[in-house]
């Protein structure tokens, strides 16, 4: 099958690249002429584990193709595929300014028969407003069906997500455009969920709105387990085991962050006051989050008595590990506040540093842990990258002016680094 991706950030250059693997041939349409240069070259914007090797794979196979030309690729496809960004405005509603940029110029450029699928995550009643946006400028002899089939791809893991997910939802109201994204698909390991789609537009703000709820409630049960004298790692593995609950995104933290749960929630939100529903339980989980970031501040404010002048080191910068994603990354706040407070600031991350340093100013980017800890008055932990918890504490503690850890993700065993003579504090512990 002849399919084509409009957009090449995380959900189009991945989801691409994954069916272009699969046998199909691929485009990928960008408005970047640098970055489809790049690509051409198998050079890659982003960091997912796994990604450069397949997309250079099927470069050379010539299964895959990037071009800035809606012409050279739109006519020939059978599905086009709609993966731009849709960030939050000032009200939290969703920018589909792009999404209806895309849409126009993909229904200029049809010949004979395509489903035009919206991957990017929108509000409910959005393709219905891309269907009308098409018929208003594509050739007359054309016809064209629209779908919702949403992503669920976690950064760091997203080819696997993309090959083996738990479901394909597919939102249509035309049996042509059902069957046709179901044989593309058929070589993906999921269970079809087929809807309409409204229903498939739904879907992805509530799953996300419920796994950002989850680390919400995680961290509230954290902070009340600290208050109490409770171990709210202990009662939080407990809940975790109950087959109804799961004991995925039940670990409390320093808040969430990255690309979709910020963004989904507050469009989520948004959504719901536009059909006269105050969403006030997904406006406390916002609330819940934003504390956690706030208490990592209090917490190495209360560890060191004052963090004016104090030296900080930040191990962790991307929202989570395996990406170099910045966007809404709990570092950033929890940096920016302890700055106001007077903090001096040295952080390391894996693969983050070049994107972080175009948003952190006044932040020294050093270039390993050891480096981080050297003078500092506290080590603070918050992205749980594999490298932090191989560190050789002994080294980390002679190499520090005070041994004090603060440990945003729980990633060490509170008694170890304690006999190896550190202060230590985690969440919920």
């Amino acid at each position: 099958m002849t399919i084509t991706f409009i957009g090449h950030g995380y959900v189009g250059l991945v989801t691409a690249s994954v069916f272009a693997e699969l046998g199909n041939a691929v485009w990928v349409i960008g408005h970047t002429k640098e970055k489809i240069k790049n690509l051409q070259k198998g050079i890659i914007p982003i960091y997912e584990p796994g990604l450069e090797e397949i997309v250079r794979r099927n470069l050379k196979a010539k299964r895959l193709r990037f071009t800035l030309d809606y012409h050279e690729a739109i006519p020939q496809s059978q599905a086009v595929f709609i993966a731009v960004g849709t960030p939050p405005k000032e009200n939290g509603e969703a920018n589909l300014s792009v999404v209806f940029e895309v849409a126009e110029k993909i229904g200029k450029h049809l010949d004979g028969y395509s489903v035009v699928v919206t991957k990017s995550t929108v509000p409910v009643g959005t393709n219905k407003k891309i269907k009308a946006a098409i018929e208003k400028v594509k050739p007359q002899k054309t016809t064209f069906d629209v779908a919702s089939v949403p992503e669920f791809l976690r950064e760091g893991q997203a080819i696997s997500d993309t090959l083996r997910p738990d479901r394909i939802v597919i939102g249509t109201d035309s049996k042509q455009a059902q069957e046709l994204l179901m044989e593309l698909h058929k070589p993906i390991d999921g269970t079809f969920v087929l809807t309409n789609v409204e229903t498939a537009e739904m879907i992805k703000y509530a799953a996300n709105a419920f796994l950002a709820t989850k680390i919400s409630f995680a961290n509230a049960i954290a902070k009340l387990s600290e208050l109490a004298g409770a171990d709210g790692l202990k009662a939080l593995e407990a809940v975790g085991l109950d087959k109804r609950v799961g004991s995925e995104f039940l670990s409390p933290g320093a808040g969430y962050g990255g690309s979709c749960f910020p963004k989904d929630v507050k469009a989520l939100i948004a959504i719901a006051k536009q059909y006269g529903y105050e969403f006030t339980l997904l406006k406390d989980v916002e609330k819940v989050n934003q504390d956690a970031m706030r208490e990592i501040v209090q917490k190495a404010k209360k560890l060191l008595g004052n963090v004016s002048g104090k030296k900080v080191g930040v191990l962790g910068l991307s929202f989570k590990p395996d990406t170099d994603d910045m966007r809404d990354a709990p570092s950033i706040t929890v940096i920016e506040k302890l700055q106001r407070e007077g903090a001096i600031i040295r952080a390391y991350d894996p693969v983050a540093a070049e994107n972080a340093k175009k948003i952190l100013k006044k932040v020294v980017f050093c270039a390993n842990p050891y480096e981080v800890a050297k003078d500092a008055d506290i080590l603070i932990v918050m992205t749980e990258w594999n490298e932090f918890q191989q560190l050789d504490l002994q080294k980390v503690k002679q190499i520090m002016k005070t041994a004090i850890i603060l440990d945003g993700r729980n990633i060490y065993d509170p008694q170890k680094v304690k006999k190896a003579g550190f202060v230590y504090q985690g969440v919920g512990r």
